[in-house]
């Protein structure tokens, strides 16, 4: 099902990190796309802009935000989201992205992704914040499912629900990261299947896929490890309600060298295919 706004299907990329610049430079990989951490370029403009620049220039991006505190009672950084729209026109973007989370109050930053209560007073308030969001951007927002690790006693949506719904009054995207979802499933005991056969196909722009670490009473996203199978096959089942979805691989922790990112890359690609090919062939019989 093509996305409400028609934008082109990237195939399947991975995440830009410190780490691999000199081997970008000196390969230029075979991988579709790249995305970006967008606080990682905003106020610098020293090396890591130029390069950039350069690897821009050859590669879609996307932009991926951690800052955009969309969730919190404090005023909304216009500043932060002008200098945003910015690097996006900079680099010619496809699409801007952040969090369904808090991330300061305050005028205090965090630093971590911090869930929200799911509730009706909740979503009014996240959705007069996604639609200034969206006006000063002046192109639509898409939002990213967190990981969870404790829930509100007061929520009463469930988050697929929420994000759904929040799709339907401002008109944002869905960012789906499955691994997210089968995180936040385990450690709270809801189903991930529903959760991602209630998402509005239209809507979901975006996916990420990551490892994670198994600590015994919990699951702990850390995008340090290659992605489970138990994750892939959430995926599968997701792009066979979507059909063709822009798919990146993050590995943030203990990054190896980037070949064994962009297999993961592959990995994903692989499973995609088999699952569009395993739609085809049901429609047809």
């Amino acid at each position: 099902m093509p996305n409400t706004w028609n934008l082109p299907v990237l195939g399947h990329g991975i995440g830009l990190r410190t780490k691999h610049y000199g081997e970008i430079l000196g390969l230029w990989p075979k991988v579709d796309f790249f995305e970006a951490i967008t606080e990682n370029y905003l106020d610098t403009f020293g090396r890591p802009l130029e390069i950039l620049d350069e690897i821009s220039a050859r590669y879609p991006f996307v932009l991926h935000g951690v800052s955009l505190n969309i969730g919190s009672a404090d005023p909304l950084d216009r500043a932060y989201l002008v200098k945003v729209r910015a690097l996006a026109d900079r680099i010619g973007a496809r699409w801007v992205s952040d969090h369904l989370c808090w991330t300061g109050v305050l005028g205090r930053n965090v630093h971590d992704l911090l869930p929200l209560p799911l509730s009706p007073e909740a979503l009014r308030h996240v959705a007069a914040r996604v639609e200034e969001a969206q006006d000063v951007l002046g192109r639509p927002l898409f939002l990213e499912n967190p990981s969870t690790y404790l829930e509100f006693e007061s929520s009463t949506l469930p988050e697929e629900e929420f994000l759904s719904e929040l799709t339907v009054r401002t008109g944002c995207g869905l960012l789906v990261d499955v691994n997210n979802v089968y995180v936040s499933s385990w450690n709270h005991g809801w189903d991930a299947e529903r959760y991602l056969d209630t998402l509005p196909a239209d809507r979901i722009v975006q996916v990420h896929l990551a490892g994670h670490t198994d600590k015994g009473t919990h699951l702990l996203d850390t995008h340090s490890d290659v992605a489970k199978d138990e994750v892939l096959a959430l995926y599968a089942r997701l792009v066979a309600r979507t059909g063709p979805v822009t798919t990146l691989f993050e590995w943030d922790e203990d990054i190896p060298p980037l070949a064994s990112v962009l297999h993961e890359a592959e990995r994903a690609r692989d499973a995609a295919g088999k699952a569009l090919t395993a739609v085809e062939v049901s429609r047809a019989a």
